[in-house]
């Protein structure tokens, strides 16, 4: 590695941890453009395979279940092995897969491709949140992690966007190719800019976080013993579940749900679904941040933040379900986007307040494994209810779970204070 003034690799500069940041940004912006570009062309996919709702559904839900299973694992062995390799890995994996689900034939071959990218995926988040707090103090992780999450936004927004129109001139398959195929040349150049902190040591806060060292290692079921022996982690976990159903509601569904109630078609019906709430969210998220990181100062304050975020968030869901017009329905949208990226900036670093860093790809993984277990459900359930009931009362439902999960934050947020790091003696 090329040295800097002083002795140091660029690696070790307090730059760093902020040029990781953005590094892994364009990673998180494939990852989520990937997984949004199948929700954009659904009424393509209807068409050539003859497919219900319920159908429909299960392509989302596939890749779901699969992330879910294998969160845990993939926590474990991002706690064991290399978090730089399992985040370009993966990226290499999910990216080449994206590409092959161009070439489906028949709809068994779609809840494949859909399979094995969220088996891809799963590493993704364990890898880049747990090496993101490596670099980042409390005093910065939730900023840190929130501009990490504007990749998100980003990328379902301009994914869903450019699979929606290059679905309709192009064809639905022509936007599996484009993100497949750039995800892979992203490849190389998180190669030579990623470096896990064994290979930065100078500079990295892991030492010296707030919870204090642990033993070196720990397995996974230990760390998960010790993780649902913390009411307020559980709490964290109750949380993202609910808040996760509800998002796979909005990004499954949404676009087939513009495309029916407005009669707009595939291109316009994609780029209204997710452009107003993904850049809101986005700015909520910058916003959730710093909230975050402030609030941190008291015990259990991202989680406060977090869930008054969501019960603020939920009479926008229900207003967003029953607009009776383009322009209430997009106002609907700024204000679930708003507080969406609000809650979204602190969800690993409220965990992370309360585990110790040996465990946080295992903390991570299980958080995926419980808020994507119940986001799984989502697209397959709407659909069926969709089909008897129709999408508009039945998405407008779904407030009621942002109500729920909020109540566990703020919950969550009480036993919180009491609450000592894992690691730290009995409490």
């Amino acid at each position: 590695m090329n040295d800097v003034p002083g002795g140091r690799s660029w690696t070790q500069t307090h730059w760093y941890k902020w040029a990781l940041v953005g590094l892994l940004w364009f990673c998180g912006f494939f990852n989520y453009a990937d997984r949004q570009a199948v929700f954009s062309v659904t009424r393509s996919l209807q068409s050539e395979f003859e497919l219900s709702k319920a159908q429909l559904g299960m392509i989302g839900s596939s890749f779901m279940f699969v992330y879910a299973l294998a969160a845990p694992f993939a926590g474990a062995l991002v706690d064991r092995g290399s978090r730089r390799a399992w985040i370009i890995g993966g990226l290499a994996f999910w990216s080449l897969i994206c590409a092959l689900t161009a070439t489906s034939q028949v709809y068994w071959h779609l809840l494949l491709f859909r399979a094995l990218e969220g088996l891809g995926e799963t590493f993704y988040f364990p890898a880049s949140m747990s090496l993101i707090a490596a670099f980042h103090a409390p005093n910065t992780r939730s900023k840190a992690m929130g501009m990490h999450q504007t990749s998100v936004y980003l990328g379902s927004a301009l994914g869903g966007s450019i699979a929606g129109v290059l679905g309709d001139w192009l064809g639905w398959r022509s936007p599996f190719w484009l993100f497949g195929g750039v995800g892979c040349l992203l490849v190389p150049m998180l190669w030579f800019g990623l470096r896990d902190p064994e290979e930065a040591k100078k500079g990295v806060v892991e030492a010296d976080d707030a919870i204090g060292p642990g033993p070196e290692r720990i397995g996974l079921v230990g760390a998960v013993l010790e993780i649902v022996s913390r009411p307020a982690a559980l709490g964290v976990l109750g949380m993202f579940a609910g808040a996760n159903f509800v998002a796979m509601v909005l990004l499954s569904w949404l676009p087939y749900f513009v495309s029916e109630r407005f009669g707009v078609g595939q291109a316009r019906a994609a780029f209204v679904a997710t452009l107003f709430l993904q850049i809101t969210s986005l700015f909520g998220a910058i916003m959730g941040g710093f909230l975050g990181d402030w609030a941190a100062g008291k015990p259990g304050g991202r989680m406060r933040v977090q869930g008054a975020a969501l019960l603020l968030g939920a009479p926008c869901v229900f207003l967003a379900a029953r607009a009776g017009s383009e322009a209430s329905f997009a106002v609907a949208l700024i204000g679930i986007g708003l507080c969406k990226g609000v809650y979204d900036a602190s969800i690993f670093a409220s965990m992370y307040d309360l585990v110790r860093p040996e465990v946080r790809g295992k903390a991570a993984g299980m958080m995926n494994t419980i808020g994507w277990g119940a986001g799984s459900t989502a697209p397959l359930l709407i659909g069926v209810l969709g089909d008897a009931q129709g999408l508009s009362p039945t998405i407008a439902a779904t407030a009621f779970v942002y109500v729920l999960a909020g109540s566990i934050g703020l919950v969550a947020s009480v036993l919180g204070r009491a609450a000592k790091p894992i690691g730290t003696g009995p409490g």
